[in-house]
């Protein structure tokens, strides 16, 4: 399996190779790199798919551990990943936490960013009225287990309702280690306001919202959209907080159509 010794991590990868333009996924708390798999699959004739499993997630995380981190740590274990495998300019393509360090990625590394997709996220800190149930969650998950309740109201946030393919997902947050459970959440309720800082962003993006999102608020998606002085906005009617995987068709409509709206890479 193909990992990147970078930063001090030992990243989980997956490259489709080839010489097309180079699209990264970034997937979503609790996710990791499979959540893209539509979208891999739909563009990899043309481009160059890179996903890859951020710290505590997937094959990336290590058991019993992990160290405090946040993201822009990710955002330069992204660059730093992209140092690995040769590539000097890429689309990033950010689900939730994956647009959270894909647009640190591109206030802090501006000249390796060539455009940004991002799906359900936002630039503003957590909303503090839904702490007390992220902790509650956390609390007993750590000390239990994740029961059939919890998994059952994960299951509504991320995927919506009565999506196919989510008893493999429910399968996959049973095996989550708690310490890596722990200091994820710890990262995703710690970050920083990046709103007033979108201005900085000049590249090209496309914002993608589920309208029916329980995570983040449509109206905070659009206030980034509207922030980012060059994208350009998409709504996925009956998406929930990863139309991606439950919504592919639309997402990667639109996306087909924003790619083909990009310059020729020089």
């Amino acid at each position: 399996m193909p990992f990147a010794a970078v930063n001090g991590q030992r990243l989980f990868y997956e490259d489709t190779g080839g010489s097309g333009p180079v699209l990264v996924f970034s997937h979503g708390l609790l996710m990791d790199h499979r959540m893209f798999a539509p979208q891999v699959a739909a563009f990899r004739p043309s481009w160059r798919c890179i996903s890859w499993d951020e710290r505590g997630h997937g094959a990336t995380a290590t058991p019993g551990q992990c160290a405090p981190f946040s993201y822009y740590d990710s955002a330069n274990d992204l660059v730093a990943l992209l140092d690995h495998l040769g590539v000097e300019r890429a689309v990033l393509v950010g689900m939730s936490q994956g647009g959270y360090l894909s647009l640190r990625a591109a206030l802090t590394h501006p000249q390796r960013v060539r455009a940004l997709v991002l799906i359900d996220t936002q630039a503003l800190k957590e909303d503090p009225a839904k702490m007390p149930a992220h902790q509650a969650v956390v609390a007993r998950w750590s000390q239990q287990g994740l029961d059939a309740d919890m998994a059952t109201g994960l299951e509504r946030t991320i995927l919506g309702d009565g999506w196919e393919g989510a008893v493999a997902w429910k399968r996959i947050w049973q095996g989550v280690d708690v310490a890596n459970l722990q200091q994820s959440f710890a990262t995703l309720d710690a970050r920083d306001d990046i709103s007033g800082r979108m201005g900085e962003i000049r590249v090209p993006a496309l914002v993608v919202h589920g309208t029916q999102d329980r995570a983040i608020p449509l109206e905070r998606a659009r206030a980034m959209a509207d922030a980012l002085p060059h994208a350009r906005w998409v709504e996925v009617d009956g998406g929930g907080h990863a139309p991606n995987l439950t919504h592919p068709e639309p997402v990667n409509a639109a996306m087909r159509d924003f790619l083909g709206t990009l310059a020729p890479q020089g």
